[in-house]
């Protein structure tokens, strides 16, 4: 009877040991597998079809986090708000919003005077010093400010969401599907 008890547990620890290094062996499988897949030729292609779809959907979800910031800080604190965010570490913020102020009133003939304080200003201080030089105006310049860079961003992602459509347009002219394509470009660049 020692010997059945022995055989059985035995047989279970066996048992176990199978099962502990089978589910090992296939996740190198399915490794080896996806490795395999990184330089097979078909999907070097497939993952280049969507590679400026991928950027430009990188490019989308920046823009939408930036506008959350624009409509929910005040236009003072911008500057430092995006730079926290680090949403794209590449841009300067402080001149880039700067510039769009610029542009939008360069087109209105009446902001001639309000744009000499644009352009000697820093982006932070624009409000205080437009309100200090002109305390009778009217309007409000924060508001009007604000307005010019939700514009300007809203535009921004219209641009890139057509984008995207072209390229997926694009991808199901040639016969793939938009999620085949960006699952093997994932697997591809070794992202999932």
């Amino acid at each position: 009877m020692a010997d059945k008890g022995t055989k059985r547990y035995m047989e279970l620890q066996m048992e176990e040991l199978k099962e502990t290094y089978g589910s090992e062996e296939k996740d190198r499988i399915a490794a080896e597998e996806r490795a395999s897949r990184a330089g097979n030729p078909k999907d070097a292609e497939i993952a280049a079809l969507y590679e400026d779809c991928a950027e430009y959907e990188a490019d989308l979800e920046a823009f939408e986090s930036e506008l959350a910031i624009i409509e929910e800080r005040d236009p003072s604190e911008l500057v430092a708000a995006l730079d926290a965010q680090k949403v794209d570490s590449e841009r300067a913020y402080a001149q880039e919003l700067k510039k769009i102020v610029e542009h939008a009133w360069e087109a209105e003939a009446d902001r001639e005077a309000y744009l000499n304080i644009v352009k000697e200003a820093e982006f932070s201080e624009l409000i205080e010093k437009l309100n200090n030089a002109f305390p009778g105006y009217s309007g409000d310049f924060k508001e009007e400010i604000r307005s010019i860079l939700i514009e300007r961003w809203k535009m921004l992602i219209e641009i890139k969401k057509e984008h995207i459509k072209e390229e997926i347009s694009e991808i199901k002219v040639r016969g793939l599907k938009p999620s085949f394509a960006k699952r093997i470009y994932k697997q591809y660049h070794g992202i999932e």
